[in-house]
């Protein structure tokens, strides 16, 4: 029976009346998990989250499990980043964590590939709970790599379009753009050119802008990263060669790479009160709902504005989509205590007010399909739009790998070459990126 320890087929096989409580445990029979839940538990859960409000926030969602499982005590260790959490399920041992979680969507092909955290699926099934009814569409494709599903979402990040309504209005701009044509000309209108520089730039179009990478852009065209094979697609997938070329039409319209870059080195950092959406130097911003709070911390001089990011023209009626990530949470494969650590996953991820709690306190979108739709939810009507975002079954994200968020990089490398026009054959460059993509994964396995 694939997937169970020895020690528990040979229980399984002694009795029928063992093989009976075998199953009381949850994902006990299919996981080969061996902890009694019923036992007082210590678990360890190493969590990434590092301002104190945000670990006063997960401190809170651990006192609501203890509460609901008074059995099961969880020490808390917060500010571990991906290595320190990787290096420690490498290593196991009792200071190894039993419960993780990642900021890094991108790590979750590396997990489930080198079997780092265990697969959730018969723990899922076990628990009777549906991860496709569950989750966001795109949230529920990026906690899993090839039918492994060895992450569960744990809130979200969706992207959308911030904007100057105060700008807006003294262009004569009534509502916020749609379509990426629309988008073009409304950029253009609120560029306000000023000797070799800008009084005010509509956009801020270059990859190495503010949250405007490759992979944000090209959520909103839905592309197909890979074939059904795994070999990379983007070298075939038109949707790929249109935004590239879409973004590389309006760097060229709001002034060109040199001049663009050259203004975007004198504006503030994307963390720091002079972020240049937050003062003004740019009206239309690409972002995710973090935005919103960190905007309006600075008191502006302008009223804000948030709608979905515009889509390409043929993908007009998908208007209201976008690029989805966020953070996940898994079991570790070395821990003994997986029963344990499972229902603290199970309650973090699936419990309708835990989600909408840990939501209200962190500012991220909630995880869970019925968490976007909680009336306990508390938010400024502006953060709905980020709602509704995660919801929509057309929203995208980027495909696990096995090793990573390595072809995200490559391709992010492409871009810069382009738009700087270092690089001018596009079918050429993206062809070769791809062979690019399918060394790095042929050599990673």
């Amino acid at each position: 029976m694939p997937g169970i320890s020895r020690k528990a087929a040979i229980a399984l096989a002694a009795s029928a009346s063992v093989a009976l409580l075998a199953t009381a445990c949850t994902g006990q029979a299919d996981s080969g998990a061996s902890d009694d839940v019923a036992k007082e538990t210590t678990l360890d859960f190493w969590h990434a989250w590092s301002a104190p409000a945000e670990v006063k926030a997960v401190k809170d969602l651990v006192a609501g499990f203890e509460k609901a499982h008074p059995n099961i005590q969880v020490n808390v260790v917060g500010n571990m980043t991906d290595d320190k959490i990787n290096q420690a399920l490498r290593t196991g041992g009792g200071k190894a964590p039993d419960v993780i979680s990642s900021f890094t969507t991108n790590s979750v092909g590396k997990f489930c590939s080198s079997g780092a955290l265990v697969d959730l699926n018969p723990f899922f099934e076990k628990s009777g709970i549906d991860p496709e009814k569950t989750f966001p569409k795109a949230m529920n494709e990026y906690t899993q790599f090839e039918g492994n599903r060895c992450a569960v979402p744990l809130l979200g990040d969706a992207y959308g379009l911030y904007f100057n309504k105060t700008a807006f209005e003294k262009a004569g701009i009534t509502s916020p753009p749609k379509t990426w044509s629309e988008f073009e000309k409304v950029a253009e209108k609120l560029t306000i050119p000023q000797g070799n520089t800008y009084k005010q730039l509509g956009f801020m179009p270059n990859y190495h802008g503010w949250e405007t990478t490759t992979e944000h852009y090209l959520g909103q065209f839905s592309p197909t990263y890979f074939d059904k094979d795994g070999t990379s697609n983007v070298g075939k997938d038109p949707a790929f060669e249109k935004a590239f070329t879409m973004q590389k039409k309006l760097v060229d319209a709001l002034g060109g790479y040199r001049k663009l870059e050259t203004y975007r080195s004198r504006l503030g950092d994307e963390w720091g009160p002079k972020h240049p959406f937050h003062t003004g130097q740019v009206a239309m911003q690409l972002d995710g709902e973090w935005r919103l709070g960190m905007a309006l911390d600075t008191k502006p001089e302008f009223e804000i504005g948030v709608a979905p990011l515009p889509v390409p023209d043929d993908q007009a009626d998908q208007y209201g989509k976008g690029y989805i990530t966020g953070t996940i949470a898994g079991v570790a494969a070395t821990s003994t205590k997986q029963n344990a650590a499972w229902e603290l996953v199970k309650y973090m991820t699936t419990d309708t007010d835990a989600v909408v709690n840990f939501s209200n306190a962190i500012h991220n979108v909630p995880s869970t399909l019925a968490a976007l739709k909680s009336p306990n939810l508390k938010y400024d009507p502006r953060f709905k739009t980020f709602l509704e975002i995660a919801a929509d079954p057309n929203s995208t994200t980027a495909p696990a790998s096995v090793n990573g968020g390595v072809y995200l990089t490559t391709i992010q490398e492409f871009g810069y070459d382009y738009e700087s026009g270092e690089a001018t054959d596009l079918k050429a460059g993206l062809k070769k990126t791809a062979e690019q993509i399918d060394t790095d994964i042929a050599q990673a396995k």
